[in-house]
């Protein structure tokens, strides 16, 4: 039997979307009129079709079937604990405490400084505080769990008390277990809650809130020689699969946030393809989260013009991702991406 997917496509903005949607020309992403769209495409592994919404209903019997659950998912408002999702997007501050992370290891690991890190972020105006021990960029390798714990546990008993939602970067099950102790918000594993076979016990036992990663390999290997037979369906497939194991396992919330891995066991094109085509996986139900932050493909992309910080491609593909409704951006200067938001909303709307 050929498989179907939905991508939500043709999205209108602030006013013209609000009117769009009144007059029942286009459909709200997520419950909120100010972003919609009037087009789908349907996909499966040899074809491809974009069909206005006005024309679901020429399709035959099965396929506007499933079309239709995909839309009451893409559309349905999304709520999520401790979270705002009416105001779009979220910015995912990064506060590394690592000596080796491939942009920004070993600034923040001295006294004193992760809490500044922290406060600043947060003066710039990030949603959520995602505190890191342990590098996982390309080729890095594991460090054990004491010396994780050891990086991060000062200044996660300082930021706690600014009463902000807090993120832990973490593919070890002890190390959620004591951040959940210390009061985290949501445990963010890039390993696809597949490194630790921990993990999924202790998500299920805490009811905590959590973020399925994309990963191909693991950080040691994952950018030697990736291959996917279609990146986008494969991703979500595996993203499909996870949840129904999850569901099978005991862990009945809807708490969850999907990332698609950039840069974890992709290549350039891979990438690409994943950023063209990000609105594909709203059709899962949850919240989708985005990191593109400094990361090499824009210095492939760019050349000549690359730069340390990479913040001119970090902006314009976190705009790309803003206009299919991506709802979380995992980013490390926040106040410049806030800056390019509010520019892009007033001059959009």
């Amino acid at each position: 039997m050929v498989k179907y997917y939905t991508r939500a496509c043709n999205f209108y903005f602030g006013s013209v979307s609000k009117e769009k949607v009144k007059k029942k020309q286009s459909i709200p992403l997520h419950g909120h009129n100010f972003i919609s769209f009037d087009t789908i495409e349907v996909i499966s592994r040899k074809s491809f079709k974009r069909i206005d919404i006005k024309k679901i209903n020429r399709l035959n019997k099965s396929l506007k079937k499933k079309i239709l659950l995909d839309i009451k998912k893409i559309s349905k408002k999304k709520i999520f604990k401790g979270l705002n999702l009416n105001n779009l997007p979220i910015l995912m501050g990064i506060l590394n405490l690592t000596p080796d992370s491939f942009s920004d290891g070993g600034k923040h690991i001295k006294k004193n400084q992760g809490e500044k890190h922290a406060k600043k972020l947060i003066k710039d105006g990030c949603g959520i505080l995602d505190i890191g021990g342990e590098a996982t960029n390309p080729g890095s390798k594991e460090i054990n769990t004491e010396k994780e714990w050891k990086r991060i546990f000062s200044t996660l008993n300082k930021i706690k008390r600014l009463k902000k939602f807090i993120s832990l970067d973490t593919r070890k099950s002890e190390i959620m277990k004591r951040g959940i102790v210390n009061k985290i918000n949501l445990v963010n594993d890039v390993s696809g809650l597949e490194h630790d076979l921990n993990t999924i016990e202790v998500l299920k036992d805490s009811n905590i809130p959590f973020v399925i990663h994309h990963m191909q390999g693991n950080p040691k290997t994952m950018q030697k020689n990736p291959k996917y037979k279609n990146v986008v369906l494969d991703i979500y497939d595996f993203f499909e699969k996870k949840i129904k194991y999850l569901r099978l396992k005991g862990i009945k919330h809807n708490n969850i946030i999907l990332d698609p891995g950039i840069g974890f066991g992709k290549n350039l094109k891979h990438n690409i393809t994943l950023l063209r085509n990000i609105s594909i996986y709203h059709s899962l139900g949850f919240p989708i989260m985005l990191g593109t932050s400094r990361k090499r493909f824009i210095k492939n992309l760019s050349g000549a013009n690359d730069s340390k910080e990479r913040l001119g491609g970090t902006i314009s593909s976190s705009l790309l991702a803003i206009m299919q409704g991506v709802q979380i951006l995992r980013v490390h200067d926040v106040n410049e991406l806030n800056q390019s938001i509010k520019v892009f909303n007033s001059l959009k709307f």
